[in-house]
């Protein structure tokens, strides 16, 4: 397990995964308990990832998508990128009990620290709704530069209306102001603004956290 600390853009701002750094050592049992691992494995299945492909996470948090999908294909490169630095430390040690061999390094996804065309895929796991408005197409056009020609971005995350948020939590996070600015069809029109191809919504779910989708989208 290798991890770096790159350098942060000018845009720092960013939402914890709980909106509160204080809150961080809750988000591995609360994802244990919602269930989020049949999730993240319904998004690694549309994903396919096969041996030898270079696989990025955008906001990989504790690590918990993207040291799944290195146990599932060892044969793989696997990098996680967080702007949250605790975070990333708890997933270091997590890859390390687990023996995974992941890299983990410091960013933002809207200035991803990666050359042009290093990546076959990228995923985002309930990352997309953190970012700020105006960072949205700013990430995704990153995400396309670091994509090779033909590789797929694998997207799931809350969307859908705010009637179809059944629970408190669904609730309160369809307030959100970021979430507010991707329900519909926020999503593929900002990927197809980024200038992704065959972009289409793979599935949709209504779970207790509220209506989830998954997008599947092709760097052109």
């Amino acid at each position: 397990m290798e991890m770096t600390m790159a350098h942060s853009p000018t845009q720092s701002d960013y939402l914890p995964g709980f909106g509160h750094d204080w809150l961080l050592p809750l988000y591995d049992p609360f994802s244990r308990l919602t269930g989020i691992g049949k999730y993240h494995q319904q998004l690694l299945d549309q994903a396919g990832i096969a041996p030898g492909e270079r696989v990025l996470e955008i906001g990989c948090g504790t690590g918990n998508l993207l040291l799944r999908a290195a146990a599932a294909e060892p044969a793989a490169k696997f990098t996680g990128l967080d702007p949250d630095p605790r975070a990333l430390k708890r997933a270091g040690k997590k890859a390390a009990r687990k023996r995974l061999a992941v890299e983990l390094d410091h960013g933002f996804a809207q200035q991803l620290p990666y050359s042009t065309a290093s990546f076959t895929r990228v995923l985002s796991a309930f990352m997309l709704h953190h970012l700020p408005v105006a960072a949205k197409s700013e990430a995704l056009a990153e995400v396309r530069r670091v994509l090779e020609p033909r590789g797929t971005l694998h997207v799931m995350d809350i969307a859908g209306h705010t009637h179809h948020a059944r629970g408190w939590f669904a609730r309160r996070s369809h307030r959100s102001a970021y979430v507010q600015d991707q329900l519909g069809d926020g999503v593929p029109d900002r990927l197809r603004e980024a200038g992704f191809t065959d972009v289409r919504v793979v599935a949709q779910r209504d779970t207790r956290l509220g209506h989830i989708a998954f997008f599947e989208a092709r760097a052109s």
